[in-house]
């Protein structure tokens, strides 16, 4: 009798496991750590699937083209001029999409940096996003999760050390029927700014 029930025990739990792995498995948050195990493990194709490179890197640059003054705290000796920044968005795009594959081909923002084609503005995507999440951040975990019709909406928490502070990072994603898919960083601007003002009042403490 008790090999029957701890038979029944047993299966149960795998049952259990096995519904709770599939409710998870079609949810954002496992696609992003999807994206994230892709990222670690270099695999560049597994990271396509889960993040629409093309349009999150054009994304980025029409925001970042609206920073022109965050620009000039956070990337000095580049051009920050907004209209410069526009009317070279189709260079500054492929060179975004060149540099986030090749950092995930070698894990190494050098390599990422050298292999993106040469450009008239000096404004590096992933540089930017160095300054919001930095090698010395951490990631805290998800601070929001919204599902809207066939999109979503994650807000993903970071710590910030170098202003003992933190920051959400938040990630539009669309679904893809088994999987949901990054399309979209949606307050890329509104972080460059609010770190900007943060690199400014530590450099005028200084």
């Amino acid at each position: 009798m008790k090999k029957i029930i701890l038979a029944v025990v047993v299966l149960a739990l795998l049952l259990g496991g096995y519904l709770y792995y599939r409710h998870m498995s079609g949810t954002p948050e496992y696609s992003l750590m999807q994206a994230a195990k892709a990222a670690h493990d270099h695999d560049a194709a597994a990271f396509g699937r889960y993040v629409d490179v093309e349009s999150v890197t054009g994304n980025l640059v029409d925001q970042v083209a609206t920073q022109g003054a965050a620009l000039g705290v956070l990337n000095p000796g580049g051009l920050a001029v907004k209209g410069a920044l526009r009317l070279l968005k189709p260079q500054l795009t492929k060179a975004a999409r060149r540099e986030v594959e090749r950092y995930i081909e070698t894990g190494s923002l050098e390599a990422a940096a050298a292999a993106a084609p040469k450009r008239a503005v000096n404004v590096s995507i992933l540089g930017l996003a160095g300054k919001v999440v930095s090698p010395d951040s951490q990631f805290k975990g998800i601070k929001y999760s919204r599902e809207e019709g066939e999109q979503a909406l994650v807000g993903l928490e970071f710590t910030q050390p170098r202003y003992d502070t933190t920051v959400v990072v938040e990630v539009k994603m669309r679904n893809q029927g088994d999987y949901w898919q990054a399309t979209e960083i949606t307050n890329t601007g509104e972080i460059l700014k609010h770190v900007a003002r943060l690199e400014k009042n530590q450099l005028l403490r200084k």
